[in-house]
């Protein structure tokens, strides 16, 4: 039900909120990728990044993780209704295909896209196992304040 009304219910994104988001992300590229996403990721995103940046101020590289983790979203094209499904089918592990599997599988795409956008590998490992294990390329700290923003928001 969460999933469903926060993207049903998301706002698209202020001028101000857009300009910050600009400045973290100084790859034009990067900047490109987060647009594509639809109002509700960026809403999540940014809802997030702004978390992290409050709490760790000096590393911008922790708030580009949050800014583009889900990117890989997109690709599956699927609404509110989707999404959910998409979301309590991969919670009791029940197989899908098309569209939802895509929806499930966006760590992976979003990595691969960050990736060849040019992101640091941080930000492509994080995008990657955001709902798995911490990577050991990822410290611990930073981990801890990545993943709450992402279940906070």
């Amino acid at each position: 039900m969460r999933r469903f009304f926060s993207v049903a219910s998301a706002e698209p994104l202020a001028h101000p909120e857009q300009e910050w988001v600009r400045q973290q992300l100084d790859n034009d590229a990067l900047f490109q990728v987060f647009c594509a996403q639809n109002d509700a990721d960026q809403r999540h995103a940014f809802d997030g990044a702004w978390s992290v940046k409050g709490a760790r101020p000096a590393r911008t590289d922790l708030a580009v993780a949050a800014l583009l983790h889900d990117v890989g979203k997109r690709h599956a094209r699927l609404g509110p209704i989707g999404r959910s499904v998409a979301t309590v089918a991969a919670g009791l592990r029940i197989p899908v295909g098309g569209r939802l599997e895509a929806y499930n599988a966006h760590d992976s795409v979003g990595a691969l896209e960050l990736a060849a956008a040019g992101a640091e590998a941080g930000v492509v490992e994080f995008a990657r196992h955001h709902h798995g294990t911490r990577p050991e390329s990822i410290a611990a700290d930073d981990w801890a304040i990545l993943i709450d923003a992402d279940h906070r928001y």
